[in-house]
């Protein structure tokens, strides 16, 4: 009688196998959908973070962050800038874009404010975005001419009061932080600054500089050399407490206007429907880059600073700042050019 091989199943042996096998790779399968790096992972391709026109406060952040987190990820990292109508072509290529983390958002209060300035939006703030993490943040200074007899923030309602809607301020584009910044001023103070437009903060900044206008609550970081130079007076920074980037500086808020605060805010997003897995990675990898003290010094040097968060705090920032700004916009009726 020939005895089967040892190495050959028994007939009674073959259908307990052949489940056991089966049960493995359904275990192998599963595990792709449950953790989806472990099947693919994350990022596969080159990334890409969509920002506004070269120079902007933005775009300096991203470029600043793009090649920390290419080597964090060992993928490569490009930036896209959007210019012309850039706000608004921006965010709306995001929108549209694959929630695969591999297309993401480094942009303002555009993203969430624009709601309130115009129209037919083709994205909306909360449906079509995913917060990551809060990237930097700039105060507003309140700066005048030289020419302007104001030396603080009470001198400067004064003067506003008893000549209204003789003083004016210069702003960039409806909505712009300068122009928000303004009216909160003239909301909070009951003055009335009158407001002279200009196609970015550049030229206005420019206007300010030349004595065209008195007055402008312009990012700090397009007015420091201005103040070092002596073109320009720096009279109060926007930020609640007194800031580390002008700590000579008093706050608007303790030198005559209590409760006044503006920040600009920038912060990394995800199209909506991003792997909750993926937006947390990016988070922590902003989170450690934010951190370095190189990092730290160069948006010092712009009059940034760098701030991170987790995507749960930089949700909750946002609905603050749509309930305090959504209500300034609505009653300054500001609407988007």
């Amino acid at each position: 009688m020939i005895s089967t091989p040892h190495f050959f199943l028994q007939p009674e042996a073959i259908l307990p196998t052949i489940f056991r096998f089966y049960r493995l790779c359904l275990w192998f399968f599963c595990m792709g959908f449950v953790f989806p790096g472990f099947a693919d992972t994350y990022p596969s391709k080159p990334i890409r973070i969509v920002t506004t026109e070269p120079g902007g406060a933005a775009d300096i952040a991203a470029r600043l962050i793009a090649p920390l987190l290419s080597a964090h990820l060992s993928q490569t990292v490009v930036i896209d800038n959007r210019t012309g109508a850039g706000s608004i072509t921006s965010i709306e290529t995001v929108a549209r874009s694959q929630a695969d983390g591999l297309t993401l958002l480094l942009h303002g209060s555009p993203v969430w404010l624009m709601q309130f300035m115009r129209k037919n939006l083709t994205w909306d703030p909360v449906r079509d975005f995913l917060p990551i993490s809060v990237a930097t943040t700039l105060p507003n200074i309140l700066t005048v001419h030289p020419s302007l007899p104001v030396k603080n923030v009470k001198q400067l309602i004064e003067l506003a009061r008893a000549h209204p809607g003789q003083l004016n301020y210069a702003s960039g584009s409806p909505g712009a932080s300068n122009h928000l910044a303004a009216e909160l001023f003239n909301n909070m103070a009951k003055t009335n600054l009158v407001r002279i437009g200009y196609k970015g903060g550049g030229p206005a900044v420019i206007a300010l500089v030349s004595g065209q206008v008195q007055v402008m609550f312009a990012t700090s970081a397009s007015v420091k050399s201005h103040f070092e130079s002596g073109r320009l007076r720096a009279v109060a920074v926007t930020t609640a407490s007194t800031n580390a980037l002008f700590p000579e500086l008093p706050t608007v808020a303790a030198s005559g206007l209590p409760g006044y605060e503006a920040l600009t805010i920038y912060g990394l997003f995800a199209p909506a429907k991003t792997p909750s897995s993926i937006i947390n990675s990016l988070s922590a990898q902003l989170v450690s880059i934010l951190a370095r003290p190189e990092v730290k010094e160069r948006l010092a040097r712009m009059g940034a600073e760098a701030v991170s968060s987790t995507p749960e705090a930089f949700s909750a920032l946002l609905k603050q700042d749509i309930a305090r700004w959504g209500q300034v916009i609505q009653t300054a009726g500001i609407l988007a050019e």
